[in-house]
């Protein structure tokens, strides 16, 4: 017997959110480091640069001051921004002018002192001035915003377009899986009216009475409406479509059904065995030349505590095992259906089919709940 194995390798499922503020995973330690790291790059400049002692303790002590105040300032207009949903070029033109207004006034503090204090002062090639002393803090206090925006925005940046990202692929998953459904729903709904219409001329009560079975169909159907269900009540809802395919095929179709009790509290993806089913119906069990075809329903638990169910005709085969969908007509959606449900809803599961002269078996195989995220 050969075996065809398609697993469903789909996206993880998304867990986490999108940062909200500036700093939200570990800020503070990292303001601390870029605060240190760019006081110990100024003193290092300025002992390699051969400057007075004084001068150097002067602008250590300047900076101490001016620089926990500046990112303080700046981590807030950025959370600002994000939360008024400014647009980039207004909240780098808030960012720079914080910048401008803070180096500019220690620039200016610093200028006053080292009126008092000629040896704190800069040496600048047109003289000393207050004004300069200004210009100088505002374009340091620039490069300090530059240092700023690669330690707190780049890092956050990056976060936040791979939040996006994991966002848009998940929305997209769940635009699919709605697609799935609204496809899937209908393609059973034709199927069984066109299995009903049969009986309604050769015998209208037993057509009045899968009317019904399908009336309790479509209300179970539109009732859940969650992604996952129970396998009890999966198989229920399967056991009455059973109903309407052996009245439609009265002799040439049987179902055996094998769920032990300990695997009804299960959990799969809602509506996952129907389309394996009618594939097995159409294309397995009602290709018997000697009209006594069987669909068999099996379900187990594995030692680990998965789920396996079992799908399996008595018909003769898939005409070549390699290619699962060649058992489907051209255009049919069933196994597609079941292959993307696994992907969207279940990535750690897996779908093979065993085939054979003798029948073909549908294999879903889910991990265990625990599992699931591993």
């Amino acid at each position: 017997m050969s075996t065809t194995h398609l697993p469903a390798s789909g996206p993880p499922p998304l867990s986490a959110a999108a940062p909200t503020s500036i700093g939200s995973r570990g800020g503070p330690l990292l303001g601390t480091a870029v605060v240190v790291g760019v006081m110990l790059l100024q003193f290092a400049i300025d002992v390699m640069a051969g400057r007075e002692g004084a001068r150097i303790a002067a602008r250590l002590l300047f900076m101490a001051v001016e620089l926990p105040l500046l990112m303080l300032a700046l981590s807030y207009a950025f959370s600002f921004s994000i939360r008024w949903r400014m647009s980039a070029s207004k909240g780098l033109g808030v960012s720079v002018g914080i910048a401008t207004v803070i180096g500019g006034v220690f620039g200016l503090l610093y200028g006053v002192a080292a009126l008092y204090y000629p040896a704190l002062r800069l040496h600048f090639p047109n003289g000393v001035s207050l004004p300069r002393f200004a210009l100088f803090g505002v374009l340091s206090a620039q490069l300090y915003f530059g240092l700023w925006a690669l330690a707190f925005v780049y890092p956050f940046a990056v976060e936040s377009a791979s939040v996006r990202a994991l966002e848009a692929q998940q929305l997209r998953s769940e635009a699919e899986l709605a697609h799935l459904r609204a496809h899937l729903e209908p393609h059973f709904i034709l199927n069984t009216l066109n299995a009903i219409a049969g009986l309604v001329t050769d015998d209208p009560r037993e057509a009045r009475r899968l009317l019904v079975c399908l009336g309790d169909l479509l209300r179970d159907a539109v009732q859940e409406t969650g992604d996952l269900q129970r396998l009890d009540k999966q198989i229920a809802w399967l056991r009455r479509y059973a109903q309407i395919l052996e009245a439609r095929h009265r002799g040439a179709l049987a179902f055996r059904w094998d769920v032990p009790a300990e695997c009804e509290a299960a959990i799969l993806p809602r509506l996952l065995l129907q389309p394996l089913v009618e594939n097995a119906v159409k294309h397995g069990a009602l290709r018997r030349h000697d009209g006594a075809g069987e669909v068999v329903i099996r379900a187990s638990k594995r030692k680990d505590g998965g789920l396996v169910c079992v799908v399996e005709d008595n018909g003769p085969g898939m005409p070549d095992p390699a290619l699962p969908d060649t058992k489907m007509r051209a255009g049919a959606f069933g196994l597609q259906a079941v292959r993307r449900q696994l992907e969207l809803e279940a990535p750690h599961a897996s779908l093979r089919f065993d085939s054979s002269p003798a029948g073909t078996r549908s294999i879903v195989e889910l991990a265990a709940p625990g599992d699931a995220g591993r």
